[in-house]
């Protein structure tokens, strides 16, 4: 039988199996991995707030000593005034605004913060990445390295690290990297384990990638979620360490002012000047609350099995 083409027309032909609906679907553009993340984290509210409280505070920590009529050693000769219109957290003894020093102190405490969390981020991706990377001998010394620094207790470290050295804050920031770098190295090194196994590495070492091309070109990109998060719950340890630190009189020298320093002066006075202790306690505890929350955000977006 000879088929009869000759008054066939387009409407004579139909898609059979196939629905509009899932054809959209199909062609719509693929959504990339970083702005995945981006819309997971901005779903969580907490975060988002976190977020926000940390933006404020750094602003805050940059312009208002800039702005302020007063300096942070300036002595007003108004003393232990409780908080009014012209100073808004009070005076302290020495009639110095506790606002402004409290924003210097953030910058302080921010800083040291972010320093100590960036020297662990290089030396513990770095460390973290070799061992996992090389394994065999190699894997075992960096470990057992890496073993012997954590038996120490990490305040003790820090502490005769800055009984030894003078205090201030290249100091600090020093004895805060000494040790805290080892965590972040056995999170890289389980990472790297993982990933140094997947077929797409194990063809780019067929190709001839050397080590040291595979960990910055595959393991360590692969491995920024588990960093990133880290990193991001790393920085308010330091601040607590430094407040801590400056609390019992390890920290910056004064006349400068950190959360630590102010919270220890307003110790001696929580009875007859209870601003002097309360307002740089607070900040600690958002600071610390808001970097925990902006942390636990991260770790829920980089993760594909926490994602809803």
């Amino acid at each position: 039988m000879e088929l009869q083409q000759d008054n066939l027309t387009a409407q004579d032909f139909e898609v059979v199996g196939g629905r509009d609906e899932e054809t959209d679907i199909l062609g719509q553009k693929t959504v990339s991995f970083w702005s995945e993340v981006f819309n997971t984290f901005i779903r969580n509210k907490l975060a988002v707030f976190g977020l926000v409280v940390l933006i404020i505070v750094v602003l805050m920590a940059i312009f208002v000593p800039i702005v302020s009529r007063y300096s942070f050693s300036e002595q007003t000769g108004f003393y232990n005034t409780p908080p009014n219109r012209d100073f808004w957290f009070g005076t302290d003894n020495l009639g110095r605004d506790v606002f402004v020093r409290s924003w210097v102190g953030a910058r302080i405490s921010l800083l040291i913060g972010l320093s100590a969390a960036a020297i662990d981020l290089v030396i513990g991706v770095l460390w973290g990445s070799i061992s996992g990377m090389v394994g065999g001998r190699v894997d075992n010394v960096m470990m057992r390295i890496a073993d012997i620094l954590t038996a120490i207790p990490y305040l003790l470290v820090v502490i005769m690290l800055l009984v030894v050295m003078q205090q201030g804050l290249l100091p600090m920031i020093v004895a805060l990297s000494i040790t805290g770098w080892v965590r972040m190295a056995r999170i890289v090194r389980g990472e790297v384990l993982t990933i140094k196994n997947q077929e797409y590495v194990l063809a780019a070492r067929t190709l001839g990638a050397s080590n040291w091309h595979l960990i910055r070109r595959h393991l360590i990109p692969n491995a920024m979620g588990s960093i990133i998060v880290t990193m991001t719950l790393t920085i308010p340890g330091a601040i607590f360490t430094e407040s801590f630190l400056s609390y019992i009189g390890l920290g910056v020298t004064p006349p400068m002012a950190s959360w630590g320093t102010m919270a220890s002066e307003g110790n001696e006075a929580i009875i007859t000047a209870p601003w002097r202790l309360i307002f740089p306690a607070i900040l600690i505890s958002i600071t610390i609350f808001a970097f925990n929350a902006v942390g636990d955000g991260l770790r829920d977006a980089l993760d594909p099995k926490l994602r809803k």
